[in-house]
C-alpha cells in the first residue's frame, strides 16, 4: 500500500491569556534578579534605582519594559527562554499582550 505525505499548516500556538503574560514577565524578573549584572543592566537603562524597583513594579507597563529589555539583548533573550523551557517567541507575543502595538491611523 502506497502512502501519501498530507500537508498540514502548522498548529497555532496556544492563545496566550493577560494573566499568563504577566506572569511570564515575573518570571523573567526573576531571571534578572537572579544575576546582579543583569538586573544592574536592567536597572540602568530604565532609569530604575534598587530602592525605587518595587514601586515601579506597580505601575501600568513596568512588566512590558521588562519584555521589551528581554527582546532588545538576543542573547538574554535566549537565555532566559531556555532557562525558563520557552521559545523565544513568546516573549514577543507576551509583550504584545501587555502593551500593545498602537494602531496606524
Amino acid at each position: 500500500m502506497q502512502s501519501f505525505d498530507i500537508w498540514r499548516p502548522p498548529a497555532k500556538p496556544p492563545q496566550l491569556t493577560k494573566s499568563a503574560a504577566e506572569t511570564l514577565a515575573i518570571e523573567a524578573l526573576s531571571f534578572l534578579a537572579g544575576n546582579p549584572d543583569r538586573l544592574d543592566r536592567f536597572l540602568a537603562l530604565s532609569g530604575l534605582g534598587r530602592e525605587s524597583l518595587r514601586a515601579a513594579a506597580r505601575e501600568p507597563g513596568f512588566l512590558a519594559a521588562i519584555l521589551d529589555h528581554l527582546a532588545a539583548d538576543e542573547t538574554l533573550l535566549l537565555a532566559f527562554a531556555a532557562r525558563a523551557g520557552h521559545e523565544p517567541s513568546l516573549i514577543a507575543r507576551a509583550r504584545d499582550i501587555l502593551s500593545p502595538p498602537a494602531e496606524m491611523p
